[in-house]
């Protein structure tokens, strides 16, 4: 059913929500999860552009998916790790593609009033754009 899962994390607590929800159904489906994190800050932004040497951030969020995925390797799902950079909707939509996924899970916030009127948000570009299911989680307020 669900052979390949993309689990978009964002590198904050929300991401528990997603993480606690998914493992069991990796486990119980033998499924492959690529956990990715797209890094949105002006350096992520402008990297190629400029030439930019990776920010303390950008290494940071890598940490992040390996610590992750380690996890979930001990429980015995096999897990891959991609950082993107650029605009998170447009590059979870892109990978989710690229890499064949069967679902893609990811956390929700809600709404952020005046930010989401706006620009939208992630995760209603992802669910309006794909055509394959999207696991979504509101996370609890921190």
């Amino acid at each position: 059913m669900y052979k390949k899962v993309l689990v978009a994390l964002e590198n904050s607590a929300a991401d528990e929500t997603i993480l606690r929800h998914i493992e069991p159904l990796l486990q119980l489906l033998h499924s492959e999860v690529l956990l990715v994190h797209v890094a949105d800050g002006f350096a992520a932004r402008n990297f190629d552009q400029l030439k930019l040497a990776e920010s303390t951030e950008m290494k940071g969020d890598r940490t992040y998916l390996e610590t992750v995925a380690n996890q979930l390797r001990d429980s015995g799902i096999t897990t891959e790790t991609q950082l993107l950079l650029g605009d998170p909707a447009t590059q979870i939509i892109k990978l989710a593609h690229d890499c064949h996924a069967d679902l893609i899970a990811m956390s929700t916030h809600g709404h952020r009033l005046l930010g989401d009127m706006i620009y939208g948000s992630t995760v209603d570009k992802v669910r309006h754009t794909v055509d394959i299911p999207v696991l979504l989680l509101k996370a609890p307020k921190s």
